[in-house]
């Protein structure tokens, strides 16, 4: 996703840009007015939802074929769901310069919109789309229309959950699929990360030695995916999305992508059949716009905790937030007053842990589920 958001460049680089405009596959999720004004300029603060979804289709809603779910260990057609994994909003202010990456725990506990009651945030997704996919299959809506237009109705559950819980209003949206971390990474030639200590995991097909290595294709996702036997469980699993969106910056921005032909013309590939946007985000006059963005000026953070271990009614154990908390801890994080707003008073890192110092755990949280802080480090390994 990191590609999407600083693929900007002159010459070549623009050229090969071009070709998104018209390639790329887009859903009817955002209303008109919250869109990117035109100019040379970022005239407004913007919030991106990012979403990796735990599906088997691509982004024109045809299945993923069986040969590539093999070398995904994703099963087949019937395995996973509509479930969005990974749901991050990046914050760009006005002006293009720097972003802000906040991760959403994909098990948070939290009222979801349209009236479904309060479960697990990456559930939205999927209440959404089973109540679309009932209606258009009444008005005899069917085949690869069929996803589109439920995955669509599925996105805007989402993104109204995100708003209500975050307080943040969304302007843009984009979503992949399973194999976009396979594509995109495979497109720039691999990411760079490093891990703390060597896995073993035969749930996503994680198997790493400790240290410093570079990830491609299938290892690229099971990088991504495993939460299986990691101290910190989906905790641990965002911040390996986290550097993986790290390195994929550094290396695009960074590493010769922009004047290797053959890359660049891959990676717009690899974009277009992986990625959805929202219908009308004009992704030159965006990338253009941000022509200031360098891999440095990316920040990560994740919303604070408060138990990764809350009892359902009906959803198993989920991740305890306080939406109000986490109101807090973005108007901080973003430097403003109040949700929503971002201003330049304060850096991210400061104040993301000013915002977590701030906030203390309610009487019988156990400590070890509450970090210190809710930034995120992504100068040494991971887990």
């Amino acid at each position: 996703m990191s590609s999407l958001l600083v693929l900007a460049g002159t010459g070549y680089a623009w050229t090969q840009l071009s070709r998104l405009d018209s390639g790329l596959a887009t859903a009817n999720v955002i209303a008109p007015s919250a869109r990117v004004p035109a100019g040379p300029r970022l005239s407004v603060d913007q919030n991106i939802l990012l979403v990796g979804l735990d599906s088997r289709t691509d982004a024109q809603g045809d299945p993923l074929p069986q040969s590539l779910l093999d070398q995904l260990h994703a099963g087949d057609a019937s395995d996973g769901g509509d479930t969005t994994d990974t749901m991050m909003v990046v914050h760009v202010p006005a002006g293009g310069g720097s972003a802000t990456a906040i991760s959403i725990p994909r098990d948070s506990y939290v009222q979801l919109a349209g009236g479904y009651g309060k479960h697990k945030i990456n559930s939205a997704y999927t209440y959404g789309k089973q109540a679309a996919l009932n209606t258009l299959r009444a008005q005899g809506v069917s085949g690869a229309e069929l996803e589109r237009e439920a995955d669509a109705a599925g996105a805007r559950t989402t993104i109204e959950t995100v708003e209500e819980f975050t307080g943040l209003a969304i302007n843009h949206y984009a979503a992949i699929n399973l194999a976009g971390f396979y594509a995109l990474s495979n497109a720039v030639g691999g990411v760079p990360v490093c891990l703390k200590e060597p896995v073993h995991d035969t749930y996503s097909g994680a198997d790493f030695p400790a240290g410093k290595q570079t990830l491609s294709g299938a290892q690229a996702l099971a990088f991504v995916r495993q939460r299986h036997g990691l101290p910190s469980g989906d905790l641990d699993r965002i911040a390996r999305q986290q550097a993986f969106l790290s390195g994929m910056a550094q290396v695009v921005l960074g590493g010769g992508t922009f004047t290797d032909p053959s890359r660049l013309s891959a990676l717009v590939d690899a974009v277009r059949q992986s990625v959805v946007l929202d219908q009308g985000w004009d992704v030159l006059t965006f990338a253009e716009q941000l022509h200031n963005l360098s891999a440095g000026a990316i920040t990560f953070a994740t919303i604070p905790v408060q138990s990764l271990s809350l009892s359902t009614p009906d959803d198993g154990d989920a991740v305890k937030v306080d939406p109000g908390q986490v109101r807090d801890f973005i108007a901080a994080l973003l430097g403003g007053t109040g949700p929503g707003t971002a201003g330049t008073s304060t850096t991210p890192t400061t104040a993301a842990r000013q915002a977590a110092d701030a906030a203390p755990a309610p009487a019988g949280t156990p400590a070890a589920t509450v970090p210190p802080t809710s930034s995120t480090d992504l100068s040494g390994c991971v887990n």
